[in-house]
């Protein structure tokens, strides 16, 4: 405090000697030599008065700043004892706690000492246990003649069979229930949806036959040096058969889109009565549009009429195309609507998303639109159709499991395999001459009979199934498997066939003794 004291002081003394020389100047300017005393002595004792009041304020100010520090002081002091309360308090409380904890590790302490002693009277009394059922042991041992391991595996042995037993007898005893009552199911949902449903038959147009006026149009057809014949071959990929049948030309073609372009191109051309390359090139561009354009509203139109949302343009594009592809007599259009039919009606009896199970059926055959353009078999082209244009997962495992080419992992991939079955099935759906077919099975059977090691051979289901019954002793476990690849290479080299033909190969031994 003395220190601000004296620093105040003399910045005031500074101010005042600074007031003095600059009155000082002043009067030597202003005044006479003469009044230099006069003036001198006022000065100094203005310069006196000054230093008192800058005395005074200087006291008045180490007062107020002396309280304010007292102040300050005190209020600490206060803080202080109350921090110094609140620990004691807390070191109250602690010791308190303290006091309880040792209490309480104390009691922990007697109780683990009692747990000490229980536990080794236990032990005395397991190990005296231990003596006594080992002598017992030991004396059945004795009195059976047989010692603890061949006793436990005469027990086992005994356990094991009974337990056999009896799961043999509880698994069949489920199975036949599971299977009667899925038989039963399975007949009632069928028949109902079989019920539900019928449409027109249809018949298969292996060829297209245009109709002529006169024989005299066969002539112009061909035109000069068959330029015209082959304008009509080259513009729609087709082959344009003319015989000897009066008043028809015949058109043949792998494409059934190119084989109608060609038969309405044929109609127009004959009805117009203009045949010439350049018309040809023309109509048939016009053609061309045109079918697609009907493909795309058949397309359309099957998806309106199933029912269904969210089909990309291009697949709806190869739907309708199907409207243009037989098999067997049946519309393959018409026959994935009724599959699409089918499956909805079995999904909502057993519970299954209906929308769903239609998409399937009406999507199922969709590859048959491209199936002589790639590779590979119509189920799984059509899977890869549908991959390309995001579709769902089990949508498309179901449409390439349709023919069982790919393991089912859903219900949807059985329902889908069965739905087809029932479309094509029915009667009236597909139709074939009796020669042809008989032939068909009879060469099955040939096939599987050249064989070595073949002892019979079956044809089932229509042609769609042969089961071939070898002997034990020519063919082995392992080569059954490779029989069965074989008699398949072969089927693919040497038939036709629709869909697929599942060759089962049997190879089994029985053993006969007659009890006299």
């Amino acid at each position: 405090m003395n220190e601000w004291v004296a620093v105040l002081i003399g910045l005031v003394a500074g101010v005042v000697v600074v007031g003095i020389a600059g009155v000082i100047r002043s009067l030597r300017k202003s005044s006479a030599v003469a009044d230099a005393g006069k003036i001198r002595s006022d000065a100094e004792k203005e310069a006196e008065h000054i230093l008192r009041e800058a005395k005074v304020t200087a006291k008045s100010e180490l007062l107020k700043m002396k309280e304010d520090f007292e102040d300050e002081l005190k209020e600490r002091r206060r803080e202080q004892m109350g921090i110094e309360k609140r620990l004691l308090q807390r070191e109250e409380t602690l010791e308190k706690k303290s006091n309880q904890f040792d209490g309480k590790m104390a009691a922990l302490d007697k109780k683990e000492h009692d747990l000490d002693g229980i536990k080794e009277r236990l032990t005395q009394r397991e190990q005296e246990l231990q003596r006594k059922i080992s002598k017992q042991i030991d004396e059945l041992e004795r009195v059976a003649g047989m010692d603890r391991e061949e006793a436990k595996q005469i027990l086992l042995e005994k356990l094991k069979g009974e337990v056999q037993n009896e799961c043999g007898l509880v698994v069949r005893d489920i199975l036949e229930e599971a299977k009667q009552r899925s038989e039963k199911e399975s007949r009632r949902i069928l028949t109902y949806a079989i019920q539900r449903y019928a449409s027109d038959c249809t018949y298969e147009r292996t060829t297209a036959t245009i109709p002529l006026p006169s024989d005299e149009m066969k002539g112009r057809i061909i035109g000069r040096e068959g330029r015209n014949i082959r304008a009509l071959e080259a513009a729609t990929g087709v082959s344009i058969l003319i015989d000897d049948t009066p008043e028809a030309v015949v058109i043949s073609c792998f494409d059934p889109i190119r084989k109608e372009v060609a038969r309405q191109l044929l109609e127009r051309l004959i009805g117009d009565g203009r045949i010439h390359p350049t018309r040809i090139e023309e109509l048939a561009k016009k053609v061309t549009k045109e079918v697609e354009d009907e493909a795309f509203e058949a397309g359309e139109a099957a998806v309106l009429e199933a029912g269904i949302q969210g089909v990309a343009p291009q697949v709806i594009k190869l739907l309708g195309r199907l409207k243009y592809r037989y098999s067997f007599s049946q519309n393959v259009l018409q026959h994935s609507l009724e599959a699409a039919y089918f499956m909805g009606m079995i999904a909502a009896e057993l519970g299954l998303d209906e929308q769903k199970a239609k998409r399937i059926g009406l999507f199922h055959d969709i590859g048959k639109a491209i199936d002589h353009e790639v590779e590979g078999s119509h189920a799984s082209i059509g899977a890869d159709i549908l991959r390309k244009h995001n579709e769902a997962k089990d949508v498309i495992h179901a449409v390439a499991a349709h023919h069982a080419e790919v393991e089912p992992q859903s219900l949807y991939d059985v329902l889908i395999n069965a739905c087809d079955t029932l479309s094509a099935s029915r009667p009236g759906a597909r139709s074939e001459t009796t020669e042809l077919y008989l032939k068909r099975l009879e060469q099955l059977e040939s096939i599987a009979m050249d064989f070595k090691g073949v002892e019979s051979c079956f044809a089932l289901q229509a042609g769609r199934e042969v089961r071939v019954v070898v002997t034990p002793e020519s063919i082995q476990e392992g080569d059954a498997q490779m029989l069965a690849k074989d008699i398949c290479q072969r089927i693919e080299k040497e038939m036709n066939y629709p869909g697929q033909i599942k060759v089962t190969v049997i190879r089994e031994t029985r053993s006969v003794e007659y009890a006299k």
